[in-house]
């Protein structure tokens, strides 16, 4: 089944993928040690790295003298998105222990985190006192690609599947009576929040394991996060680290009208 119809699919390693993490892990990892990247993306008590548009990699995804990314994944993204430049990827490293909790966190916030793994819907930004929800970022796909392994319980990616039908019918009437041009400006709270309820009742909660090489597909409306990390779960000093890449659509009505 692909993405397109349960929300996300994951690729096997393969030889052009292995190579850019070859390429792109002394950066990341440099990146990822540097104390001026750590104060500024350590979060939920030093167990995760945040690491926004943290990789320094071209359109290509070229990281110094690597080789562009490329591959199956990349390559179904593109087949239905089209060939879009690649922004500097996300480092999303999670460490033995989250989710701690920050002073400034919430208790509720914290026990979503905790319960629901922070599920969220990429590019809705919180804007204001009240953070309230706008679509300020349309992306095309979230393509995630394993540095380190992950054994199992490390804290992974967590996709509700199927979840992006039902977002994509909540947005469709969210936005029935605005021009795309507009939509930027609407709104969106109630109506993810009610959406994001749907789908806990009615979706299937898939923890998504990778090993170093193979990357993940996720639809940009499906519903995701990081699970808890398990007492029992291994890793590295370095955490299990992930490359994310979510390129923008230039066209803003192309988020709820392609596939």
């Amino acid at each position: 089944m692909s993405w397109l119809d349960r929300g996300y699919e994951v690729f096997a390693s393969e030889a052009a993928v292995t190579a850019w993490v070859a390429a792109a892990m002394a950066p990341a990892l440099a990146t990822i040690r540097d104390p001026a990247m750590q104060k500024a993306w350590l979060r939920h008590g030093k167990t995760w790295f945040a690491g926004v548009d943290a990789l320094a990699n071209d359109p290509a995804g070229r990281v110094g003298a690597g080789p562009p990314l490329r591959g199956a994944a990349l390559a179904t993204a593109q087949a239905v998105c089209g060939p879009l430049a690649l922004h500097p990827a996300q480092l999303s490293v999670t460490f033995r222990g989250y989710p701690g909790r920050d002073a400034q966190e919430s208790e509720a916030a914290h026990r979503y985190r905790l319960m629901r793994d922070a599920a969220h819907l990429d590019g809705l930004l919180p804007e204001g006192p009240n953070k309230r929800r706008h679509l300020r970022e349309p992306h095309a796909y979230i393509l995630g690609v394993a540095l380190t392994g992950g054994a199992v319980g490390a804290a992974p990616l967590v996709v509700y599947e199927g979840s992006h039908q039902l977002m994509r019918a909540a947005f469709t009437d969210c936005f029935a009576d605005y021009a795309p041009a507009d939509w930027g400006g609407v709104d969106v709270t109630a109506a993810y929040q009610a959406a994001r309820q749907r789908c806990f009742a009615q979706c299937s909660r898939r923890e998504i394991v990778l090993q170093a090489g193979q990357a993940v597909l996720v639809h940009r409306m499906a519903l995701h996060g990081i699970a808890p990390w398990r007492a029992e779960a291994q890793a590295g000093p370095d955490g299990r680290i992930m490359a994310y890449f979510r390129p923008v659509l230039p066209d803003i009505a192309d988020w709820l009208v392609l596939p």
